[in-house]
């Protein structure tokens, strides 16, 4: 969890800084309102997060009930810090739900370890939905590379760096929606960090969390990280074209991805040759086509 990683860094939106403090650390009457009417307040609290001042010596070890262990800070003071952080979070992420609800905006939370290919299958997305109304909101620690990729396709892309944080909270998505002005019936696209853990637990007001796994990152991921395949509503099994190089066992994944979650949706396709796309692009379509059912 971020009160342990050192995830504390100010967000940059396009070069632009924001002012943003971590979660458990902000000021009282700062917040956002969205063009609903609706606002983001954010609740007084100088605690900072972590309890403790880091030194660049100081190291965490996974200890404890919890599986983590931070230097002077008990294990309920830990779990007491996480849960002020997430429900400020979750908060704010109810805030972008209904705004998004509002609009009738189909918003996805891409969620993968880095090298997934996440970024491929967006830009592949992006070209076969056609004139299907779209935006990207781009989570990295550094550059406007993913970003920079997004717009060659034609779609509308704001870049958000996390510096040292390591996903993208509820707060960082409100600015950037806020910022996109985004059309009524369209898709939102949020890419997050390339990171399988902290990402699970942060709600930005999605619809789904879209969970993409590669071949190449073996079997047993699922069984490792099965926080964010629990949260994710779909994965996404990709680099299919590499499997035959990889001796990956396609039916071993997906029988894991459905130990963990036995509700999930799975597609195995290849962002690189198209090969099983198809069947992703109907799903996203019948997503759209539900979101602009009254009720």
């Amino acid at each position: 969890m971020c009160t342990v990683c050192g995830c504390a860094d100010t967000p940059r939106f396009e070069g632009v800084v924001k002012e943003k403090l971590p979660f458990g650390h902000v000021d009282a009457g700062k917040g956002h309102g969205h063009s609903d009417g609706h606002s983001h307040p954010h609740a007084q609290d100088h605690h900072h997060a972590h309890g403790h001042a880091h030194r660049r010596d100081h190291h965490h070890y996974g200890t404890g009930a919890a599986g983590v262990s931070v230097p002077g800070m008990t294990q309920a003071r830990l779990i007491e810090v996480e849960t002020s952080i997430l429900s400020k979070n979750d908060a704010l992420a109810q805030g972008n739900r209904r705004l998004l609800k509002a609009q009738q905006v189909l918003a996805l939370n891409l969620v993968s370890s880095p090298g997934s290919g996440k970024t491929t299958l967006l830009c592949k997305t992006i070209k076969a939905l056609g004139d299907v109304p779209l935006a990207v909101i781009e989570g990295d620690q550094q550059t406007s590379a993913d970003a920079d990729r997004i717009r060659q396709t034609g779609a509308r892309a704001i870049q958000i760096n996390t510096g040292k944080g390591c996903h993208l909270d509820a707060q960082m998505v409100g600015h950037a929606i806020d910022d996109l002005a985004l059309a009524p019936q369209s898709c939102l696209f949020i890419e997050n960090v390339g990171n399988l853990v902290c990402p699970a637990a942060f709600d930005l007001g999605e619809d789904a969390k879209v969970a993409i796994l590669s071949v190449t990152e073996g079997e047993d991921k699922p069984l490792k990280y099965p926080d964010m395949f629990t949260a994710a509503q779909v994965a996404i099994l990709n680099k299919l074209d590499l499997a035959p190089h990889t001796d990956a066992d396609l039916d071993a994944y997906e029988a894991n991805l459905l130990r963990v979650n036995p509700g999930l949706t799975i597609f195995r396709l290849s962002a690189r040759t198209g090969e099983g796309m198809e069947a992703w692009l109907d799903w996203l379509r019948g997503q759209l086509a539900d979101k602009r059912v009254p009720g």
